[in-house]
């Protein structure tokens, strides 16, 4: 029997979410065309969903995305309607003809446009959505492309919910963006052009607001120079079988950029969190651990719990206990 998702209910307050899925068996099947229409796919599938991609990176076998997602407000039916668009709003007649009948429905608002607006709803805030929203399109492409059938996914996509508003968000946004420095396909996150940071750095809007959204109110030019700093410092840190960014362009980039915002990023290592929990200060964990046990009926099974010494840190904690080897 599948755990519910540990989740912030959107009409409590703003929840970030590290996502993460394989291909079947692990396979290496998505090449760069691939991962170009995944990526587009992407900001479509967040608009859609009314969330906010932080950062992403989309490897051969598998895809890790930071989202954030809002604190529920209305949505009017004009902006339902504009995202209903944005995802289906095709050049096909038969596509043409539905927009048409939705349109009707809202000018009537009777029962149809009553059930049509509950359906979109639905949809709207909520990391579980975006995520079948998201895979499932890529799927229809890739299966249509490919000439295959059946599922691309080895499982489910597995989930953590990170404290939004502490250096929880940072530290994994900059695991995510050093996935391909980690393989050793480049030395240099912003060389890598499937990952946020390097969509950012070439001027994508969208891409530079995630960024943005993890230093408060910080223009792009010093959060991005904050979080380079960050990115180096961390991927400058050697990890057994993992490559990592030369010592030397660590201390290249310092001399370019400045001091380090944090002194402690250099030291800490990122967990791979990817079996779902809940990460952040002690005090942001138990309330997330007493929701869940609240909302499921669970019994108490947990409690946050320190990451170990050879992170780092003592600041950050965990609803399970960490082991090494789900070091990144």
């Amino acid at each position: 029997m599948r755990e519910a998702r540990i989740k912030i209910l959107p009409d409590i307050g703003e929840a970030v979410y590290h996502c993460i899925s394989r291909a079947i068996a692990n396979a290496r099947l998505f090449d760069s065309a691939a991962c170009d229409i995944f990526r587009r796919q992407l900001w479509v599938a967040a608009e859609f969903s009314g969330l906010q991609i932080i950062t992403y990176a989309i490897l051969s076998n598998h895809f890790h995305v930071t989202v954030r997602v809002p604190r529920k407000t209305p949505v009017s039916d004009q902006e339902l309607f504009r995202r209903y668009q944005l995802l289906h709003g095709k050049s096909k007649p038969r596509d043409q003809k539905t927009l048409s009948t939705i349109r009707a429905y809202l000018k009537a608002n009777d029962a149809d446009a009553a059930k049509w607006r509950r359906q979109m709803l639905a949809r709207m805030g909520d990391v579980s959505q975006f995520m079948k929203t998201w895979k499932q399109n890529f799927t229809l492409w890739f299966n249509a492309t490919h000439r295959r059938i059946g599922t691309l996914w080895a499982s489910r996509f597995t989930s953590t919910l990170i404290q939004p508003d502490g250096f929880a968000s940072e530290f994994v946004s900059a695991y995510v963006d050093l996935n391909a420095t980690r393989a050793n396909i480049v030395r240099d996150p912003k060389d890598y052009r499937y990952c946020g940071y390097a969509e950012a750095v070439a001027g994508n809007s969208k891409a530079r607001s995630g960024i943005m959204s993890l230093y408060g109110t910080l223009p792009w030019k010093d959060a991005h120079a904050q979080y380079r700093l960050t990115l180096f410092g961390i991927g400058s840190d050697a990890r057994e079988g993992k490559a990592s960014i030369p010592y030397e362009d660590f201390r290249r980039v310092i001399r370019e950029k400045g001091q380090l915002p944090l002194s402690d990023v250099v030291l800490c290592r990122l967990p791979h969190f990817i079996h779902g929990g809940v990460l952040g200060s002690r005090a942001f964990v138990q309330e997330q651990l007493a929701a869940y046990e609240k909302r499921t009926r669970a019994r108490p099974r947990t409690a946050p719990r320190p990451l170990p010494s050879w992170y780092g840190t003592d600041d950050l904690f965990t609803m399970r206990n960490v082991r090494q080897a789900d070091a990144a």
